[in-house]
C-alpha cells in the first residue's frame, strides 16, 4: 500500500484531464450529478472525487479525521463501487461550504459517532456514478455495448482488451450524470467489510502527517492568553510593562477578560505572560466549590424536576420506605484532556482571513470568523487539519480557541498561532458536566421492577448555545438520553423519569458518549442492584428484563459477551466480575470485566467487549475504537475528577488528572456482532460501559457498592 499524502485543495481542483465526480445534498435529502471540472468548482459540490490522468483517485472529506479512522472508512466506501486499485487512493479534508453539511445536521461538522452512518449512501452512490460513467466511456471506447464491460481494481476490462481509470477520465468528465446508480449486494463486497490497514498510519508514525499545531505560514507568531483564573472573573488592572521586556515579545493586547502576549515564539510568550502583573475581581464564581454544588444537587434531587418519561403512578407505588432500594449515583466534572492542546492560526489579509486548525464544526466555526472580522463567509477560508483528539472539546457551539485566535490576529496585525496549553484548557475551557442521579424502584414478589424513578440532576450543555432550540419543554435530551430510552424502562410497569437543569458559572460541552456517559453508569449499576436485591444473577436479571422488552440485539451483544467472557466459569481467588450492556449512537455494546482490589486501587485484569454497530466497515477501525474508549473509559472510570474550589478548577494536567497508565490497561478482547442492520457510530460506544462493569466487578469481588466516579474501593 502506498504512503497516503497530504493533498490541497487547490491540487484537487485543479482540473486537466480529470473526472470529477460531486454531488449536492440537504439535510433530509440527497441526489447526485456528475459535471465537468470547472462547472464542479464553480457550484462548490458537496462532496467529490477526482481521477487524474494517471489514475490516482482523490476522495474529498465532509468530516475530519481525528483519530477515529475516517481517513480509510470513507474512502472504503467510494472504492469498493468505483472498484478502483486501493493503493491509488489519496484524500483530503474538505474546504468549508454548505453543500459538505452532515447529511442530519444541516452544518458541516463531526461528532455523534455519525461520520460512517451519515456518509454509507451517498459515498457510495459516488463510486457507484463515477464507476457507470467509466464503464460508458470505455464501451464508447473499444466500441463494444456497455454491459460487456467491467471494472476491476483500476482498469475496465471489455473481453481481452483493458484500460485504465486514467485514460478514460477526459472522456468519462464529458458524459451526461446518470439519473439512476445500483448499488454493490452486500454479498459482492470485495473491499468492505475486510480488516484494512488505515490510510492516514504511514504519515502519522514517521511524523509528515499535519495537525493543527504544525500549522506554519510567513511571518507566524505564537501568542498566549493569561486568562481569568476563576469563572466569572474581571480584569480589574494590567501592569505589562515586564512582559514587554521580555527578549522575543513583539507586544500586549487585552482581550475582553483576558490578555494576550505575542511572540516570536512559544517560549517568549509564555516567559511574556508568566511577567504579567495582573489584579482580578473573582467575586462573582467564589459560591462555585464542589462540596457545596453537590449539596445543591442533592436537595434538588429530593424533588421531581421536568417530566420525561412517565407511566403509571410511580410516585404512590415508591411513597412506602419499607422495602424500597434508594441509591444516588454520581459523576463529577471532567475535562476534554486531549493530547494535542488547543491551537488556531489565523492569517488575515486583503484576499480575506485564512484559519488552520483542527475542528469538528467547520460551518459554526466560519460564521464566527465572518462575524468577528465582518468579512463575508466566502472570504473565510477554514483549513482543516488533522486533530489530535477531540472528544468534542473542537466541537464547541461557541468556537471559542477560534474567536480568540482571530481577535489576536486582528489586534496584533500579523499572522498569530494561538495555542492553549492543557493548563489553560483544564482550568478554564469547557467541560463535561457533573451529574447526580437518585434512583429508586421497588421490586414484586419474583423480584421484578414493580416501580422506578430516577431524578437527574445536572447542567444542560445545549442551553444557551446555537443548539437551544433543541432543549424542549425545559428537557435538554442528551442529558437523559440513555435513561428515557432505555429498554429496560418497558420491562416496568410503573416508571417516572425527570431532571433539572441548574444555571451554574461553569462552561460545560458534550464529552466522549455525551450523556451515555452518566445515564448507562447509573442504570447499569442500578440495575445490578436490584439483581442483588432480588438474590439473582445479574447476567439472567438483564435477559429476563431485555427479553420482556423485545430487545433482541441488546440481548444478542449481552449473550455474545457472556460466552465470551466465560460468565459461568469460576475466577481466581480475589477477583470479581461484571457486566453492563448499553445502546448509543445506532449501536449495542455489552461489556464484562474481571478485576481485583487493593487496599482502596481498582485493577482491571480483562474486558470482553461485543458490539453490534449494524453493517460494519473495516473491523481493525472497530477494534482500535473499542480499546480506545476502554481506555479513555477507564481513565474516568479510575482516576479523573475535577474539583471546584471557589470557583477554580483545583487540577492542571496529567499529574493531577491522570490518564490510564500502560501498566493499568487491561487485556482487551473485541466481538463484532454482525446483526446486518444500517450502521452505527463506533468511536464513542465503548465509552459508557466500561465503568458500570467495572464497578460492578468490584461489588462482585468485595461486596461493596461504588455509587461515585472515580471509583474508589
Amino acid at each position: 500500500m502506498s504512503t497516503a499524502v497530504s493533498l490541497s485543495r487547490r491540487r484537487l481542483l485543479q482540473t486537466g484531464g480529470a473526472l470529477l465526480i460531486g454531488f449536492v445534498a440537504g439535510p433530509l435529502h440527497r441526489h447526485a450529478r456528475a459535471q465537468d471540472a470547472a462547472a464542479t468548482v464553480a457550484v462548490d459540490p458537496n462532496a467529490f472525487l477526482r481521477i487524474d490522468a494517471d489514475g490516482l483517485v482523490s476522495v474529498l472529506l465532509s468530516h475530519c479525521e481525528m483519530g477515529q479512522g475516517i481517513w480509510t472508512a470513507l474512502p472504503m466506501l467510494i472504492a469498493e463501487e468505483l472498484e478502483c486499485d486501493w493503493s491509488a487512493i489519496r484524500v483530503a479534508h474538505a474546504p468549508v461550504a454548505p453543500a459538505y453539511n452532515h447529511t442530519g445536521w444541516g452544518i458541516q461538522g463531526t461528532g455523534g459517532s455519525s461520520s460512517v452512518l451519515s456518509e454509507f449512501d451517498r459515498y457510495r452512490r459516488v463510486g457507484a456514478m463515477a464507476r457507470q460513467l467509466l464503464l460508458q466511456a470505455a464501451a464508447a471506447h473499444f466500441g463494444v455495448a456497455e454491459s460487456t464491460c467491467r471494472a476491476k481494481s483500476g482498469r475496465v476490462h471489455a473481453g481481452s482488451r483493458s484500460i485504465g481509470f486514467g485514460e478514460l477520465a477526459a472522456a468519462a468528465a464529458k458524459l451526461p450524470a446518470p439519473t439512476e446508480v445500483t448499488l454493490k449486494p452486500r454479498s459482492a463486497w470485495r473491499l468492505l467489510g475486510q480488516p484494512t490497514a488505515r490510510l492516514d498510519s504511514p504519515e502519522k508514525t514517521d511524523g509528515t502527517a499535519l495537525f493543527g499545531i504544525d500549522a506554519q505560514v510567513e511571518g507566524l507568531s505564537v501568542a498566549l492568553l493569561a486568562r481569568p483564573p476563576s469563572f466569572g472573573a474581571t480584569l480589574k488592572r494590567v501592569d505589562d510593562s515586564a512582559a514587554k521586556a521580555v527578549s522575543g515579545v513583539h507586544s500586549v493586547h487585552r482581550i475582553g477578560e483576558a490578555v494576550a502576549v505575542v511572540a516570536a515564539h512559544f517560549w517568549a510568550a509564555r516567559q511574556g505572560r508568566d511577567a504579567l502583573l495582573l489584579e482580578w475581581d473573582e467575586s462573582a464564581g467564589s459560591e462555585l466549590t464542589s462540596t457545596e454544588l453537590w449539596q445543591r444537587y442533592r436537595e434538588l434531587a429530593g424533588s421531581a424536576g421536568a417530566t420525561v418519561v412517565s407511566e403509571g403512578d410511580a410516585d404512590a407505588a415508591l411513597s412506602e420506605p419499607e422495602g424500597l432500594l434508594q441509591a444516588d449515583y454520581e459523576v463529577p466534572y471532567l475535562a476534554h484532556a486531549a493530547m494535542e492542546p488547543l491551537n488556531c492560526t489565523v492569517r488575515i489579509d486583503d484576499s480575506g482571513c485564512d484559519v488552520w486548525t483542527g475542528t469538528q464544526f467547520q460551518t459554526l466555526d466560519q460564521a464566527a470568523v465572518a462575524k468577528l472580522t465582518g468579512l463575508p463567509v466566502a472570504k473565510v477560508r477554514i483549513h482543516t487539519l488533522f486533530l489530535g483528539g477531540g472528544f468534542g472539546r473542537r466541537a464547541n457551539p461557541a468556537s471559542d480557541f477560534i474567536a480568540q485566535a482571530v481577535q489576536v490576529a486582528q489586534v496584533a496585525k500579523r499572522p498569530v498561532k494561538l495555542i492553549w496549553t492543557r493548563e489553560d484548557d483544564m482550568r478554564g475551557g469547557y467541560y463535561r458536566p457533573m451529574f447526580l442521579h437518585r434512583l429508586r424502584a421497588r421490586l414484586d414478589d419474583v423480584g421484578q421492577p414493580a416501580a422506578f424513578s430516577d431524578v437527574i440532576v445536572g447542567q444542560s450543555i445545549l442551553r444557551g448555545t446555537a443548539f437551544a432550540a433543541m432543549v424542549r419543554d425545559g428537557i435538554d435530551h442528551s442529558s437523559v438520553e440513555g435513561v428515557s430510552d432505555s429498554p429496560y424502562l418497558a420491562a416496568i410497569p410503573k416508571r417516572h423519569v425527570s431532571m433539572h437543569s441548574p444555571e451554574l458559572g461553569v462552561p460545560v460541552l458534550w464529552w466522549r458518549s455525551v450523556g451515555h456517559t452518566h445515564t448507562a453508569f447509573a442504570m447499569e449499576c442500578f440495575i445490578d442492584e436490584m439483581a442483588a436485591k432480588a438474590g439473582q444473577d445479574p447476567l439472567l436479571y438483564r435477559r429476563e428484563l431485555l427479553g420482556q422488552a423485545k430487545a433482541e440485539r441488546m440481548l444478542g451483544v449481552l449473550d455474545r459477551v457472556a460466552s465470551e467472557f466465560g460468565w459461568d466459569r469460576a475466577l481466581p481467588e480475589g477477583r470479581g466480575k461484571g457486566l453492563a450492556v448499553h445502546h448509543s449512537f445506532g449501536s449495542y455494546v455489552a461489556q464484562a470485566a474481571e478485576v481485583s482490589v487493593r487496599g482502596r486501587r481498582v485493577q482491571v485484569h480483562r474486558v470482553h467487549c461485543a458490539i453490534d454497530c449494524g453493517i460494519y466497515i473495516n473491523p481493525l477501525t472497530i477494534e482500535a475504537q473499542v480499546q480506545s474508549a476502554i481506555a479513555f473509559g477507564l481513565s474516568a472510570a479510575l482516576h479523573q475528577a475535577l474539583e471546584l474550589r471557589e470557583g477554580r478548577v483545583a487540577q492542571s494536567n496529567f499529574h493531577d488528572f491522570p490518564c490510564l497508565r500502560m501498566d493499568e490497561m487491561p487485556q482487551v478482547h473485541v466481538h463484532l456482532v454482525d446483526s446486518g442492520q444500517p450502521p452505527g457510530g463506533v468511536g464513542e460506544p465503548a465509552t459508557p460501559t466500561i465503568a458500570p462493569a467495572v464497578a460492578n466487578a468490584v461489588f462482585h469481588a468485595t461486596g461493596k457498592r461504588l455509587r461515585s466516579l472515580p471509583l474508589r474501593a
